[in-house]
């Protein structure tokens, strides 16, 4: 049975291949994979979303002649390499690193993304931090069952003995994780891209050390599968990797994942508890005025102000948004310090911002870009996009404008700008930071039905 489950990467052991059935339907083509922050996911504003679910759009979607897209979710990582195997799917996406026991029975394509396996331990609760593969004798280490740890820890065990381990059956690293944050377990082991996430909704994770070399993430194949469909899906790699695409897509989900430090998301989570719900009735209302969603208002507003009424900087911009006095005038605001004005005019500049960057730039970028012109001004983030052109980067993605408006406080790049020097740095921090902000709420807030628009923060929430 497939449903929807959350995720880890499976080992290859020695699988029981059924008699193969024939798929029917050969304009579809149907990916297994899992529900999880690296893989597949309904995001805040109930659209799919997740790193491999927007690869594998991409990839049908470009595809001559055109296919349908069908996707099989999983209830448990040990059914993926299965699932491909007994041809109920053509290409399994689910965060599968390559190993050599897994290349012994599939295929994969090549890679897109290098991961690293780490030793998680919990800084409130951890008697010891282990710094080397011989500090983990003795400890109780947790893994999900049919995952490479086990692998990378067996590989060890010769090397280390009395090295060992509890294997648990149906749950994933995101749930271990979870555990381990609560203190109901005391170590496991989980890969560097899924920890950066989930620190930032649990800070008191930490990483022990790095175990081994860094891995492979691919896409995987029946070893007897469709030669043409293999060549195509390297041949996408090989094209999205050249254009930036993949660079930007990777951003997207993981470029904000370090911003923030864990005293910052431990007093966010606290102030999520203790000073958010005075005001998260005006977020809603904002919401419905502006069509945004409401948990990035908020992240806006804790950015600026950290939800404090009466924040004043030394410039005199004030409240909630942290309006200045010539935003104020042109919002109709007629006390900043007033909340339902200054989180209405806040949201509705956010807008005035979108609206002013170019139609044909999609989001989520669109909203990045418009976020860094709240901070500092459409002019300055728009030399910034010239000079990604100049430097043969894409001035429609945010993974690339990050890069050169920092740039603007070099001599050599601003004194060729059209609005000259700024310090690009801030505005680089203050999206990223709103990022963090954003994904954590949507991970523990609800959504605000109220016909949002088509912006799509991309989180794993």
């Amino acid at each position: 049975m497939f449903i929807l489950a959350a995720c880890d990467k499976p080992v290859a052991p020695k699988y029981a291949v059924k008699n193969k059935k024939d798929v029917v339907d050969t304009n579809t083509i149907t990916f297994v994979t899992l529900n999880s922050p690296n893989t597949y996911y309904v995001d805040g504003n109930k659209e799919f979303a997740g790193l491999e679910y927007d690869l594998a759009k991409l990839f049908v979607d470009q595809l001559k002649p055109s296919k349908k897209l069908k996707f099989i979710v999983a209830d448990n990582i040990n059914q993926v390499i299965p699932a491909i195997l007994n041809n109920k799917a053509d290409i399994a996406a689910a965060d599968l690193t390559v190993t050599d026991a897994r290349k012994e029975i599939i295929d994969f394509s090549s890679s897109y993304q290098d991961v690293q396996q780490q030793v998680i331990y919990n800084k409130q609760e951890s008697n010891k931090i282990p710094k080397q593969a011989l500090d983990l004798v003795g400890l109780h280490i947790s893994l999900p069952a049919g995952t490479s740890f086990v692998e990378r820890l067996m590989k060890l065990q010769p090397s280390v003995p009395g090295l060992m381990w509890e294997e648990r059956l149906h749950v994933s690293s995101e749930q271990l994780l979870q555990e381990l944050s609560r203190g109901e377990i005391s170590y496991t082991v989980a890969d560097s891209h899924l920890v950066s996430i989930m620190q930032n909704y649990y800070p008191n994770l930490g990483v022990a050390f790095s175990l081994g070399k860094p891995e492979k993430i691919a896409w995987a194949m029946p070893k007897d599968g469709n030669p043409q469909l293999q060549a195509q899906v390297n041949a996408f790699f090989k094209k999205i990797k050249k254009d930036g695409t993949l660079h930007n897509l990777i951003d997207r989900y993981h470029g904000n994942a370090k911003r923030l430090k864990p005293i910052d998301i431990s007093s966010f989570i606290v102030r999520s508890r203790t000073l958010l719900p005075k005001y998260k009735r005006l977020f809603k209302q904002a919401q419905e005025i502006t069509d945004l969603d409401w948990r990035l208002i908020a992240a806006i507003s804790y950015q600026e102000s950290h939800w404090d009424t009466f924040s004043t900087s030394p410039t005199n911009v004030r409240g909630l948004m942290m309006l200045t006095e010539a935003t104020s005038d042109q919002m109709g605001v007629t006390d900043r310090l007033d909340p339902k004005q200054s989180i209405k005019a806040g949201a509705k500049y956010v807008n005035v911002m979108r609206e002013t960057v170019p139609d044909r730039i999609p989001e989520p970028d669109r909203t990045y870009m418009a976020l860094a012109a709240y901070n500092i001004g459409y002019a300055h983030v728009e030399d910034a996009r010239v000079l990604a052109q100049r430097l043969k980067l894409n001035p429609d993605r945010w993974a690339d404008v990050k890069k050169t408006l920092v740039m603007l406080n070099d001599p050599t790049y601003y004194l060729k700008a059209k609005y000259g020097y700024c310090s690009g740095g801030a505005p680089v921090i203050y999206v990223e930071s709103i990022r963090s902000y954003y994904n954590i709420l949507a991970r523990f807030e609800h959504s605000h039905d109220s016909g949002l628009t088509d912006f799509k923060i991309a989180s794993k929430d």
